[in-house]
């Protein structure tokens, strides 16, 4: 999905626009794990793990060798990003189809999550 080579920056950013917005109109399922929706922190930052199908989501059950049978719920991507991110309240992003060839990640940036879970800090030397 957004694994693509590109020749300039306006092409690339149309393209992870066009993806931003069929993600988000997509029906995720996302795993519910004590309580919450399943998260994992790597790099100071937070990931919420989305599936884009139920197989997907089993298969990452089993290769943590914990069953594969997971409470979930069917969430539309706009509804994660906007409101279940906007709760975390620490900068996290979005890891979809964690383990599989299709495994991508909607980082905590500008423009992609809510502002109060984004990246704000500016990279030294710029």
């Amino acid at each position: 999905m957004l694994t693509e080579e590109f020749e300039d920056a306006d092409s690339a950013r149309e393209h992870v626009l066009g993806a931003l917005g069929e993600f988000r109109r997509s029906l995720l399922v996302v795993p519910i794990r004590d309580g919450g929706v399943l998260a994992g922190d790597q790099g100071g930052l937070r990931w919420i793990f989305a599936f884009t199908d139920v197989d997907t989501l089993t298969a990452f059950a089993r290769a943590r060798d914990e069953g594969g049978e997971w409470e979930f719920r069917r969430v539309y991507g706009a509804r994660l990003l906007d409101e279940t991110l906007a709760e975390v309240g620490v900068p996290c992003g979005i890891a979809v189809d964690v383990g599989s060839e299709g495994a991508f990640l909607l980082p905590p940036a500008k423009g992609i999550v809510p502002d109060e879970v984004a990246v704000t800090e500016e990279p030294e030397g710029a």
